[in-house]
Formats: structure tokens, sequence, C-alpha cells
């Protein structure tokens, strides 16, 4: 009889890890920017509920995070292209290139994360962490 797989643990101690530094205090401006592109990124035109739903955040708390990128000019709000009576939030040429560096920075993390091991073991954690993230609408 094999032993019950049980990566709960695991999984909940690097989550615990990884907040408490990015705890909503020790979050700073660049890193809420960053949360706020991949958020309308995700999903191309977004509203502030989009975003919100998409970081886990009130409408509120959503709203500021967009309105500071917005001043930061890495996101635009325009009309909706689907809805003219909607509002749309877009990223900027800027918000592309925060993006653009966001993603390198992970990937870097990632491959220091795991540079002791195999390829192979990396393209298949890779993989699992994507699937996870996809079913779970992360």
């Amino acid at each position: 009889m094999s032993e019950p797989v049980n990566g709960g643990p695991a999984l909940f101690r690097l989550v615990r890890f990884w907040s408490r530094r990015w705890a909503a205090g020790a979050v700073d401006e660049r890193a809420q920017h960053v949360m706020a592109v991949e958020a309308v990124h995700a999903g191309g035109e977004a509203t502030v509920n989009d975003v919100a739903h998409r970081l886990g955040l009130d409408q509120s708390g959503a709203s500021r995070i967009v309105r500071d990128a917005v001043a930061a000019g890495y996101l635009a709000r325009g009309e909706s292209q689907g809805d003219r009576r909607r509002a749309a939030i877009r990223l900027t040429p800027a918000g592309q290139v925060l993006l653009a560096a966001a993603r390198s920075w992970q990937r870097d993390v990632f491959d220091e994360l795991t540079a002791g091991w195999s390829a192979a073991d990396r393209r298949r954690f890779a993989g699992y962490l994507d699937r996870l993230a996809d079913e779970q609408g992360a």
C-alpha cells in the first residue's frame, strides 16, 4: 500500500513564507503596480470590478490600486470597445514594459529557487504550478 500524497503542508509553508514577505504593509508601490498590470493583462480589457476579483480584493481596494497605476502611467481608463457605457482599463506602453520586467524577474526567481533541479523536474513543476493556477482561476 502506497503512502497518500500530501502536498498540503508544503504548499501552505510556501504560502506563509511568501505572504510574510509580501504582507500588505510591506508591499511597495511598484509591487502594487505590477499586481494591477497583471490583473488587467489577464483578461485584456478590464473594469475595476474585474481587477478586484482577479486580485481577491474589495472594490475600493482595487479602485485605489488602479487609480495609482493610472497616475503612474501603467494603466489607462477609457471606453469599453464592447459596451461604450462601460469604463475599461487597459495597459499603456509603460504598463507593457512593467509587465515584461515583472515576468522576467518572476522567471529569474523560479530559476534561482529550482537551480539545483534537473531540467525535466523544473519543466514538470512549472507545468503543475500553471495547472494549479489555471484550475483555481488565479
